[in-house]
């Protein structure tokens, strides 16, 4: 029997496939049509640059990215402030996201159980995602949480299957959705949209995470092509998924005005596949993407801080308790207070596109250094790293400037 190694690729898939990238792809497909699919086309080659290189040098350092920032830099205030700007984008980043995971529970499970923890129009508190909250810290702080988050990924890759059929179904414009990847156009409007895609695939944690867990699988630099033929194989399948989503909603919604409250206003999309089933069948893929995000996020950011702030990445360490334990409480009170749920998962994907420039910038420091010998970067490597940061950082620039009335 033929059995299928699976590397450290694909819990990347697994961690932008959430409840951020249906909810933004769903967007987006909706307000514009297909004319930003080529935002995700640049998201995917971008995800695909970005995380063979944070492999590379976890494997050749067999070190973290954290860890190696910390070893670039001798003197001490320079290495602090750096180290600092990165600290303050994981947590950030990584709070700002976990309050969209546990937004995107808190909508599966409001639609499957609208009658249970009910909230009055003048009620600012939401408790679903302080029930959410509690059953990731039970299932992380007891360790079982790899068993749960297993099962929960398998009804994330069903949702995203049923999309992928779906939209086979719904007979898209062919014509238009090419053009759509292939001319880039920013309608009027769409700017947060756009860096709100790109912060949903190009998930800046997402290359420490990548950095730490390719060590686990691959000891040497030798084995290098085997992790980049994980890298080449996950990430476009990922990537497909969320065409698929924006391509299926914009067949379903485009000119519609969509506005977006609970899963219940994203299934239809899904109706040509699913009938009435769809309400049901979506409600219970974001809350499972949701929650398994919700358990994997606060521990991604925990390896991270880890390595920079050099304290022991032991699930037992205090230090790395108390990471975890901030990160989700951080994403807790976030979501519990009232916002929009859909607001609040849109924030968190444009946090973290405005603060993916920092973060790519740091990771293609690491990969000039002479620590990596003859696996540094090649001319063509920086050069495309060097784009990623460009683009990244105009159209976070752009995003600010729109937010503030500039543009």
């Amino acid at each position: 029997m033929l059995k299928l190694k699976i590397g450290p690729a694909i819990l990347v898939t697994a961690a932008f496939i959430g409840p951020g990238t249906v909810i933004t792809a769903s967007l987006a497909g909706a307000n514009y049509g297909y004319a930003l699919l080529w935002a995700l086309l640049f998201s995917i080659i971008a995800t695909i640059i970005l995380q063979e290189m944070a492999a590379r040098l976890g494997l050749v350092t067999q070190q973290g990215l954290g860890e190696n920032l910390h070893q670039l830099i001798s003197q001490p205030l320079i290495k602090w402030l750096m180290l600092g700007l990165v600290v303050c984008a994981i947590v950030i980043g990584n709070g700002a996201y976990q309050s969209g995971n546990l937004m995107g529970a808190s909508l599966g499970m409001q639609s499957l159980l609208p009658d249970l923890f009910q909230q009055t129009s003048g009620d600012s508190f939401n408790i679903w995602p302080s029930i959410i909250g509690l059953i990731a810290f039970l299932l992380m702080w007891g360790g079982h949480y790899k068993t749960i988050e297993k099962s929960l990924v398998i009804l994330v890759v069903v949702m995203s299957l049923a999309f992928l059929f779906t939209f086979l179904l719904s007979k898209p414009d062919i014509y238009a959705l090419f053009s759509g990847l292939l001319i880039p156009t920013i309608p009027t409007g769409a700017s947060l949209t756009v860096i709100a895609l790109i912060g949903t695939t190009v998930v800046p944690y997402n290359l420490f995470l990548h950095a730490s867990s390719v060590k686990q699988k691959w000891q040497s630099a030798e084995q290098l092509p085997q992790a980049r033929r994980d890298i080449f194989i996950s990430i476009p399948i990922g990537g497909l998924i969320s065409i698929a989503i924006t391509a299926t909603a914009a067949s379903a919604f485009f000119g519609q005005q969509l506005e977006l409250h609970s899963a219940a206003d994203l299934a239809p999309s899904l109706q040509p596949l699913l009938g009435n089933w769809a309400p049901i069948f979506m409600a219970l893929g974001l809350f499972a993407a949701g929650i398994s995000s919700a358990i994997t996020a606060p521990l991604a950011a925990a390896f991270a801080l880890a390595g920079v702030l050099k304290f022991s990445a032991n699930l037992t360490n205090r230090s790395f308790k108390f990471a975890w334990i901030s990160i989700l409480l951080i994403g807790v009170v976030t979501a519990s207070l009232g916002f929009k749920p859909v607001n609040v998962i849109w924030f968190a994907q444009i946090a973290n596109g405005i603060l993916l420039p920092v973060i790519c910038a740091f990771l293609l420091w690491a990969m000039n250094a002479s620590i990596l010998g003859q696996y540094r970067n090649s001319i063509l490597q920086n050069c495309s790293g060097a784009f990623i940061f460009i683009v990244t950082l105009a159209l976070g620039a752009r995003s600010l400037m729109s937010a503030f009335g500039m543009l």
